[in-house]
């Protein structure tokens, strides 16, 4: 049998989660495609992404395409290619790319579809205290997460809610292998791709740094503390105190909800290093 040829495309720590459970797997692929380098930090040094870094370390071509021109298209094809598999790519990808390869293009999203569609689904799920986690593996269309699911499946948690790198990770080893048991029909052709209820579709949104202020005196606890852990990566949970007449941003880096109550037990004042948030408070005073 000849040697299945699979391109992967993907920018993020769950793309990264992705790829280590394929490299577990034996499912490794032979082509890469991450987004570009991008200027990050306060020096705005170019970085490639988490991707990027991975495939180099293990040896495994990557593009980084700006665009999908000719050039792009031409070395794209000349893999042969029997599958994509778009894992948090970050873009999207026109029909005529994700048709090239001979079995299309497959992706993985973190939620049971058609429900939390978007960029941040995890995100969105940890907020809504959702207790009906799952992956969905769907045919790629040019819409963003609208195409026709080939499978899913509901995942038992340990415990709820988890913070957002612990989903992540969670949901990116479970799609994996669910993808895995599915390539073998895939490639065969013997699929039925089941379209969507687009009438039952939820959508989340571009989560930016505003999302993460939140109220530790009148606001709700556990939905404080959901917060925490869904933007426990980015862009973290924030409050303000005031200090010498100056408003000064608190970053939350460490919380519990116990007994219907939010501690925070580690904190970042502005300017200053991590520390324990009973020495924050004693500093107030």
């Amino acid at each position: 049998m000849n040697k299945i040829i699979i391109a992967f495309w993907g920018s993020s720590a769950f793309s990264v989660h992705c790829l280590e459970k394929l490299k577990t797997l034996g499912t490794l692929p032979g082509l890469i495609i991450t987004t570009p380098d991008m200027p990050t930090g306060r020096g705005l040094i170019l970085t490639p992404t988490p991707v990027k870094i991975w495939a180099e370390a293990n040896n495994i071509e990557c593009l980084s395409p700006g665009k999908f021109d000719n050039d792009f298209i031409t070395k794209f094809t000349s893999y042969n290619l029997d599958l994509s598999l778009v894992a948090s790519y970050g873009k999207i990808i026109p029909k005529n790319i994700l048709d090239l390869p001979k079995s299309k293009t497959l992706n993985i999203h973190p939620s049971l579809l058609p429900k939390y569609r978007g960029p941040s689904p995890l995100q969105e799920q940890i907020l809504n205290d959702e207790k009906n986690i799952g992956v969905s593996i769907i045919l790629l269309d040019e819409k963003e997460d609208h195409g026709p699911i080939i499978t899913q499946k509901e995942i038992s948690l340990p415990s709820w809610p988890v913070k957002f790198e612990t989903l992540e990770k969670i949901t990116a080893e479970e799609g994996i292998k669910l993808f895995n048991e599915a390539l073998p029909n895939c490639l065969s052709g013997n699929t039925k791709p089941i379209e969507q209820n687009h009438t039952q579709a939820t959508f989340t949104k571009k989560v930016e740094k505003t999302d993460g202020l939140i109220d530790i005196v009148t606001g709700d606890p556990y939905k404080n503390y959901l917060k925490i852990c869904a933007y426990s990566v980015r862009p973290q949970t924030y409050f303000f105190v005031e200090k010498a007449n100056k408003k000064v941003r608190i970053i939350i880096k460490d919380a519990e909800y116990k007994d219907g109550s939010l501690i925070i037990k580690k904190v970042i004042p502005e300017g200053k290093k991590e520390m324990n948030y009973t020495d924050f408070l004693r500093g107030l005073k």
